[in-house]
């Protein structure tokens, strides 16, 4: 096991951290809502918000173990990850690291996984991590690594607003000023928090819904009882498009589709990105013709839609029948779509 290094400003590090007073502190629902979001992103069982100290780890929260919550630092994975406050320290695999392989929380407390991101003040100290765990070997995406983050920034936030609320409380003569300040960093928490829900249900390139949030807008529709239509819109020959002109230029078609997809729409529904150059359209309220209709519509916006580099669209159809699932309406609209295109692409096909 390699002990972590100490951070050249460590005492100030230490002296920063005891000014949130929120060591030794009870569990707080709002950094375990936190902590449950990170590992539900990250696709892992167990996570936590650990705070380095002078001479140990301390957890605020922990999800999916128990454990004592305070901890020798030499052995903390935090200790090491606060060593470099702007990046997500990954341990793949911790028997394969020379870091970590004999590490008690490896040997005896089974963990093989760790991620964790920064928790860093405003001042540029960084306290400690929010951080995902698992039993067995993983691995973040790009994505993944990048919410972690987002929400590591979530949790400082929450810390800040706690030192804040300290400092404010010491100003109780002023108490019109108190109240403005702490009302200020409320809404900045709720703006970021908000801002943090769109990001993972928002595509970032296109800026429509993903399809996390339309299966979930579909459940939703099935639940309420609501009849309603699946549309699966695919570019015809886009991989043409990105090997001819680049990938640069295919970013920008999808951009223009999902323009003319969501102008067609009117509104009506949700239109989402489905993966790659696949996009999917849930039309409330609709039976198979109407459906076609509006799909007809969708489907010659985007022919029109371009004439310095024109691209067509094929799209499947299928109404939802009485107690079908998400997967066998899906499943249907997906066998429209391919009917689509052997059928000469650049038209609608609808499910029987």
């Amino acid at each position: 096991m390699i002990r972590p290094e100490r951070p050249e400003n460590d005492a100030a590090r230490v002296a920063a951290l005891h000014a949130y007073r929120i060591l030794d502190t009870a569990p707080e629902t709002d950094y375990d809502d936190l902590v449950r979001i990170a590992s539900g992103i990250c696709g892992t069982p167990m996570g936590s918000v650990s705070l380095v100290d002078a001479d140990r780890q301390w957890l605020k929260s922990m999800h999916g173990f128990d454990a004592s919550p305070t901890s020798p630092r030499e052995a903390s994975f935090c200790a090491h990850a606060i060593l470099q406050p702007d990046r997500v320290m990954v341990v793949p695999d911790a028997l394969l690291d020379a870091r970590f392989h004999d590490n008690p929380h490896v040997t005896e407390g089974g963990i093989r996984f760790y991620a964790g991101a920064p928790l860093v003040g405003e001042g540029g100290h960084a306290f400690g991590s929010l951080c995902v765990l698992d039993a067995k070997p993983h691995d973040l995406s790009d994505a993944q690594a990048e919410a972690l983050q987002a929400l590591s920034r979530q949790v400082s936030r929450l810390m800040e607003l706690r030192r804040v609320s300290h400092a404010l409380n010491l100003q109780l003569l002023d108490r019109a000023w108190y109240e403005e300040h702490l009302l200020d960093y409320q809404r900045q928490l709720e703006a970021h928090n908000a801002e943090l829900s769109e990001q993972t249900r928002t595509d970032p390139l296109t800026g429509l819904a993903n399809r996390r949030a339309f299966i979930a807008a579909l459940e939703l529709a099935i639940a309420a009882q609501r009849g309603f239509a699946v549309a699966l819109v695919d570019i015809d020959h886009f991989k043409t498009v990105n090997d001819v002109h680049g990938h640069a230029i295919g970013d920008e078609v999808l951009v223009a589709v999902a323009e003319s997809l969501r102008s067609a729409s009117g509104g009506h529904g949700l239109v989402a990105r489905h993966g790659g150059e696949e996009f999917v359209w849930l039309i409330p309220e609709v039976d198979a013709d109407r459906a076609r209709l509006n799909c007809e519509y969708l489907r010659e916006s985007v022919h029109h839609a371009s004439q310095s580099l024109p691209v067509t669209v094929s799209v499947g159809v299928a109404e939802r029948r009485a107690g079908e699932s998400v997967a066998a309406v899906m499943q249907r609209a997906d066998e429209a779509l391919y009917a689509a295109k052997r059928g000469g692409r650049d038209r609608v096909v609808v499910a029987d």
